[in-house]
């Protein structure tokens, strides 16, 4: 004689409170808590968001955590691929990592620090960037002299400017920055901000003696 098949009754899913199929449902490893398959897409979603990847039970103080292997077949593939990524690059230590500084690009690079790289470039995009500065390449200006750069004047035509300056020896006021050019007479320079310097190292003058108390010019 067969017997009949013992169909499991639905159950009530702990996050949404709504009665579901046995066929919707998804059971932790390590815990007898039980959801439906859609808050628990929904709830790795979320905690991916937050940067979260050790993704634990959502009852409070339950300490079982889900795996993402366990979660694959009811997760969205953007979902599984990007919890994948995240884990990855949590192993990778801090100090070695970084991203391509393009926006539409910002994939992940490792520095292995073997060697001081500067100009490099992006193995995805193809475009060059400064590995020490973090940026796109600054041509015309090496590192030390970008880093001195306040951060809106990091921009391409910033430091073609700059580079301009450099040729045509222009002197920056040290106070707000202007750029200025002296065509004729001493090292004294007033600024149209109300600073003198001098022209020659750039030492603010205190006095009104045209004679810079640093260089002597």
């Amino acid at each position: 004689m067969v017997e009949p098949v013992k169909l499991r009754p639905p159950f009530v899913c702990e996050i949404c409170t709504e009665t579901k199929t046995v066929q919707e449902s998804f059971s932790i490893n390590g815990c007898s808590h039980t959801y439906c398959t859609e808050c628990i897409t929904m709830y790795v979603a979320s905690k991916l968001q937050e940067n979260i990847i050790n993704i634990r039970c959502p009852v409070p103080k339950c300490i079982s955590v889900l795996e993402p292997h366990d979660c694959c077949p009811i997760l969205p593939t953007e979902v599984f691929d990007r919890w994948g990524k995240a884990l990855c690059e949590a192993v990778i230590v801090a100090s070695e990592k970084f991203y391509c500084p393009f926006k539409d690009c910002s994939a992940l690079l490792i520095n292995d620090g073997k060697e001081a790289v500067k100009e490099s470039e992006c193995p995805y995009c193809w475009r060059l960037f400064c590995a020490q500065c973090k940026v796109p390449w600054h041509a015309g200006i090496d590192c030390t002299d970008f880093q001195k750069l306040n951060r809106d004047e990091r921009q391409r035509e910033d430091i073609m400017l700059m580079e301009l300056a450099q040729n045509k020896n222009w002197r920056r006021c040290p106070e707000c920055g202007f750029y200025v050019e002296k065509s004729t007479g001493c090292m004294y320079m007033k600024c149209r901000c109300g600073i003198a310097f001098c022209y020659s190292c750039g030492t603010v003058s205190t006095s009104n003696s045209h004679n810079c108390s640093k260089c002597g010019r």
